[in-house]
């Protein structure tokens, strides 16, 4: 009883402060795993792929996971529930005052802080899954070779990734064969896939 109790507890000050979204909850595990020992740093990375690669929202879903690993299925529903009870609780009460106050300055000034807050919290997750994703800092440490520093296979595949979303040689290949242009770009569901493939079969 006392853990689910410090699982709704946890959960529930990082959605009450994950101003964001999924990824901005990365900064609060980071410190829930210094914090509870209920799962490693290294496990975050995999909280973030599975999380992102399963339908739902990504904060919900790294709060099932989390939950399910330290109490089984009751944990499963307590982390969620812990971690949206604060959005809940917060959107009636700002659909209540919205009206009022939506064309006060100060409100205005209040959510241009959010913002930057949110880039901040968003870009610091986003550098610790590519330090997690791109390097390997234990075999480093091990090794004290810098070759061991670089998980090469992660940096290709993300680089590859980038180009194909960046500059889309698909789709001009597709244009360049058929005569005709289209608009559309490849779904990110196929890119997750084609990456589990390839983790798989290179044994990433």
């Amino acid at each position: 009883m006392k853990l689910l109790i410090s699982l709704f507890f946890e959960f529930f000050k990082t959605g009450l402060f994950a101003i964001g979204g999924g990824l901005a909850t990365l900064p609060f595990l980071y410190e829930m795993s210094e914090k509870t020992g209920w799962f490693t740093v290294n496990d975050i990375a995999n909280l973030v792929a599975v999380s992102e690669s399963t339908p739902g929202p990504m904060g919900v879903n790294m709060a099932t996971y989390v939950g399910y690993t330290t109490s089984g299925i009751i944990g499963s529903l307590i982390g969620p529930l812990g971690l949206v009870t604060p959005s809940i609780v917060i959107i009636i009460i700002v659909s209540k005052i919205l009206k009022r106050f939506k064309d006060s300055k100060i409100t205005q000034y209040a959510f241009e802080g959010l913002r930057a807050a949110s880039t901040a919290l968003i870009a610091y997750a986003g550098c610790s899954v590519a330090k997690l994703a791109l390097f390997d800092t234990e075999c480093y440490q091990r090794s004290k070779q810098l070759q061991d520093l670089f998980s090469f296979k992660g940096i290709i595949l993300a680089f590859i990734i980038f180009a194909c979303i960046k500059w889309q040689p698909i789709e001009k290949l597709r244009k360049h064969i058929t005569g005709k242009e289209n608009r559309k770009t490849l779904h990110p569901i196929i890119y997750i896939f084609v990456s589990a493939i390839v983790g798989i079969t290179f044994q990433f």
